[in-house]
């Protein structure tokens, strides 16, 4: 495994991100010192925050799953992460709405949703269902230590018993006929395959591998921590910061000093200079390397990247008594839909998701108020989708008010809208928040490299291991390591 060589002690962190905060955690953990550099006046990076006329708004993710990786990252401090974040279990984790009208609620216990999936449909549909917890359970322990929370410098590092046991059970495959074996009805069809949209990939294109992402979605449970996703990074830099770590908010970094292949400093737009033995960038890879680095950054932009979305955080007067938390309404089409976005072009009759903080906590809003999430998927920058587009707020509008929202445009009182050109705006390839495509070698040690030259790391979503909030807590985890080594007993206590 490549690991800097020479002196690694004085460490600079461009960017407070979740994976910046993960690696920067593990580092003052290993005894380094550590200074982060964040542009914004918080931490958080996508998964930033907004408040206006006394509404809070997370930015980014909003599905948190996974949180013994917080627990793995506060440990790296000596810390208790229930000590600083209380989550809140979401019950149900979703519940999904289908054209028929009808909707199943999403457990996170597999018997409980297994008595769901049966009063719904039936018991042969939830005997499949319990076959396929089995199958992702199963799945995810194949994947996890040897292909998702391990840095990959090769492909000759996939080569372990786990890796024929992984394409004997089918992760080469493609994992909607993956789920459909197990699954018969459309609707669980659906239920169980659409995180692969997370990977940037449609169910019919995805590999049966990323049949984990369920697991970690709807069987290891969904969680809010109290005052919104935000809290999460915000309880991370708190606890960085109590064990050493000093972090500087407001400052735009210039470019990363370099002399041959080794970073030497780190140097901010008003010619602060930053001396680093070893330099971890959180920003999108292309702007690391042509921006940060000077580098030819092309091989980069040239990959394949995820659809964008379309996102309108709504504070509102109105409520819905019928919606959960996490709500994804599915539309008629399925397969085209997927078909229709990857070719670059609007769904024609699009699936979406309504997410109603407020409804798990009331304090991120004011009295007698309700806070939405809205995110419709659509083509990325490089799709034939004009941004801003001026009609796409009014045709989101009108579908949720026949999905069942109704008068959601009326009582709006507070809204903020991003577009796939505002997430370009703010430094994501593309315009794609979920970063580069997992296509099959765009994943693993296919995927972009964590490490450039003597003692550069990358750590996010556009390097190893990839997308998503345990993702990227893990890619900070990944980063640390290329700096300070593996500890074996540390390693081995890691996943209990």
């Amino acid at each position: 495994m490549f690991t800097v060589e020479g002196p690694t002690q004085r460490v600079v962190v461009v960017g407070a991100g979740l994976a910046g905060l993960s690696a920067a955690m593990r580092l003052a953990g290993a005894g380094r010192d550590v200074v982060i550099l964040e542009r914004e006046q918080r931490p958080g990076g996508r998964a930033g925050r907004i408040e206006a006329d006394g509404f809070s708004f997370d930015t980014g993710p909003t599905v948190l799953t996974m949180p013994d990786l917080i627990d793995d990252a506060f440990a790296a401090l000596g810390e208790d992460y229930r000590d600083w974040l209380d989550l809140i279990p979401l019950d149900p984790a979703y519940r999904a709405f289908y054209p028929d009208g009808s909707t199943l609620d999403v457990f996170a216990d597999p018997e409980r949703m297994a008595a769901e999936i049966e009063s719904q449909i039936g018991p042969a549909e939830a005997a499949g269902y319990r076959r396929f917890v089995d199958y992702v359970a199963t799945m995810y322990r194949l994947e996890i230590r040897d292909f998702i929370d391990r840095n990959l410098d090769s492909p000759l590092d996939l080569m372990s018993p786990n890796l024929l046991r992984l394409i004997a059970k089918g992760g080469l495959g493609r994992l909607q006929p993956r789920v459909n074996s197990f699954l018969k009805d459309p609707r669980t069809q659906r239920l169980f395959s659409f995180q692969a949209m997370y990977a940037g990939l449609s169910p019919y294109k995805a590999l049966a591998l990323y049949s984990v992402i369920s697991y970690m979605d709807s069987v290891a449970g969904v969680y809010l921590p109290k005052g919104g996703m935000h809290a999460l990074p915000q309880a991370m830099a708190d606890a960085a910061v109590k064990h050493g770590v000093t972090i500087h908010y407001g400052v735009t970094v210039d470019s990363v000093e370099t002399v041959g292949d080794r970073a030497t400093a780190v140097t901010t737009i008003d010619g602060t200079r930053f001396p680093a033995d070893a330099v971890v960038l959180n920003p999108d890879l292309p702007i690391a390397y042509r921006d940060l680095l000077g580098l030819d950054g092309s091989r980069l932009e040239r990959l394949d990247y995820s659809p964008s979305c379309w996102l309108m955080l709504a504070g509102s007067s109105a409520s819905y008594s019928k919606i959960a938390h996490h709500n994804i309404h599915f539309g008629h089409a399925w397969r085209r839909s997927f078909d229709e976005v990857l070719s670059g072009n609007l769904m024609s009759d699009p699936s979406f998701l309504v997410t109603n903080p407020s409804h798990s906590d009331p304090s991120l809003v004011p009295a007698g108020k309700q806070s939405y999430y809205v995110l419709f998927i659509t083509p990325n920058t490089r799709g034939n989708v004009s941004w801003p587009n001026a009609r796409f707020r009014d045709n989101a509008l009108r579908i949720m008010e026949e999905r069942g929202y109704v008068g959601f445009a009326d009582a709006i009182e507070f809204e903020d809208i991003t577009t796939p050109a505002d997430w370009q705006a703010r430094g994501m390839e593309a315009g794609a928040p979920f970063s580069a495509a997992h296509s099959l070698f765009q994943t693993g040690p296919f995927r972009s490299s964590n490490h450039w030259g003597a003692n550069v790391v990358f750590t996010g979503s556009g390097t190893q291991p990839g997308v998503g909030v345990p993702m990227v807590l893990v890619s900070g985890r990944l980063a640390a390591e290329r700096i300070t080594g593996v500890d074996p007993a540390y390693r081995s206590a890691a996943w209990r």
